[in-house]
């Protein structure tokens, strides 16, 4: 950790947070909201699922014939009819290759559809929310095989429209998806909750010896204690979204609050932080300090009652490294320490172990799984050698090759942890 602080050494208090001290930008709020799948397919990545083109198209008419290829991207185009009366129809003239289905819509109610194997069930192409009377496409590369869509409208059961058979052909079809079940993630779930509750009392510990520096007034030992603790929980990303109001409590920010790091609503490591790296005394700083511990020792005896979501799970591995890169690269959440990177790296730890309880299910679904832990390796030996002996380089202070160095990797692994969270999906089967 950087001892960039201005604040005195053990024993002295050099006085109050300074008034109109320079804040961070306001950053916002992590979120663990589900993505709409909408482009599940990265070149050369983990994946399992066929891409969806994004947006959605003005419908170009209902007939069912198959049309000549687009001028636009000179691929063949059939146009299929979403509807419980008639799902997949208009796919008469099956041909392999890539080829983009436009999925028209003709009843009164959204659907999720999806093209799947016929005899293994898996999924080679979906679309969400396709709304009433209008047209999106979906592109897929198939080759000999036995095809179907299925359609499920919102509050109505799911149908299968007619198989379609591909013979003859030499083109090796893209891959697919064979679906997850609620049932297959429970495991692994359970696996995490155990090891989140392992970190609990970890995190307990750690924030005890923060505690319990700034209570002697000892302000270089709690600016050395600080980033352990903060570490360990910023390992347990996945678990986030089940802290409840615990999250916000431990380890918020200052988004949302009226007088920013002044605010009485702004606690947690990151209010200890800003007071540890802007001079403010022992004396200012017991009261946060102690609510902090307090607020991660009731984290830690609630816990065990808690229950993550299995269906959640894949996901999480996606969103960690998402908002990675959304706020600790860009440095959004420095209150003064400079550890950004630092806390980066503890991002990724947390995703290998998360990705370490789903691999039963990941391996065998996909052939590439070995790929995505290369990137693994690749963003931790960029970060690891932008770790001076436990003093971080500040995103803000990295050179122009560092940055996009770091750039490059983290967003490579972000772009193939998104196909994980597309083959954990609980896909709606009824």
């Amino acid at each position: 950790m950087p001892e960039t602080a201005r604040g005195a050494e053990a024993g002295t208090e050099p006085g109050p947070i300074p008034g109109p001290e320079p804040t961070p930008p306001t950053p916002e709020p992590r979120t663990g909201r589900r993505r709409t799948r909408t482009a599940l397919l990265t070149a050369g990545a983990l994946v399992a699922v066929a891409a969806v083109v994004a947006g959605v198209l003005a419908a170009r008419g209902s007939g069912s014939a198959d049309r000549e290829p687009a001028t636009a991207d000179g691929l063949p185009h059939t146009t299929v009819e979403v509807a419980t009366s008639g799902c997949g129809s208009g796919w008469t003239h099956p041909r392999a290759g890539h080829q983009v289905f436009e999925l028209h819509n003709t009843s009164g109610t959204a659907a999720e559809v999806y093209l799947t194997d016929v005899t293994s069930g898996a999924v080679y192409g979906e679309v969400e929310g396709l709304a009433p009377g209008t047209v999106r496409p979906l592109g897929v590369t198939l080759g000999n095989g036995s095809y179907a869509f299925k359609c499920l409208p919102d509050d109505a059961d799911a149908v299968t429209g007619p198989t379609v058979r591909i013979t003859g052909s030499t083109v090796r079809g893209g891959p697919a998806a064979q679906p997850v079940t609620q049932q297959e993630l429970i495991p692994p779930t359970l696996a995490y909750q155990k090891w989140i509750q392992a970190r609990t009392v970890e995190l307990a510990r750690k924030t005890d010896v923060l505690r319990a520096a700034v209570d002697r007034g000892d302000l270089a030992a709690a600016r050395r204690a600080w980033l352990p603790a903060h570490l360990v929980y910023e390992r347990m990303g996945a678990a986030y979204g089940t802290f409840g109001d615990s999250d916000g409590a431990i380890n918020g920010t200052t988004a949302g609050l009226a007088d920013g790091v002044h605010d009485a609503g702004f606690t947690g490591f990151h209010r200890v932080e800003y007071g540890l790296w802007h001079g403010e005394r022992a004396s200012g700083l017991r009261a946060p300090a102690d609510q902090l511990a307090k607020d991660v020792h009731a984290l830690e005896s609630s816990w065990p009652t808690q229950r993550m979501d299995p269906s959640d799970t894949g996901l999480r591995a996606h969103e960690i490294l998402e908002n990675t890169v959304q706020f600790e690269l860009t440095g959004r959440t420095d209150y003064g320490s400079g550890s950004n990177l630092a806390t980066a790296r503890a991002n990724l730890d947390g995703t290998r172990v998360l990705l370490g309880f789903l691999s039963p299910l990941l391996k065998t679904r996909d052939a590439g799984f070995a790929e995505l832990g290369t990137w693994m390796d690749r963003a931790q030996h960029t970060l690891d050698g932008l770790d001076r002996s436990g003093t971080w380089t500040p995103p803000a202070r990295l050179t122009r090759p560092q940055r996009e160095k770091v750039d490059a990797d983290l967003g490579g692994l972000v772009e193939r942890l998104a196909d994980v969270a597309a083959l954990t999906d609980v896909r709606r089967t009824a």
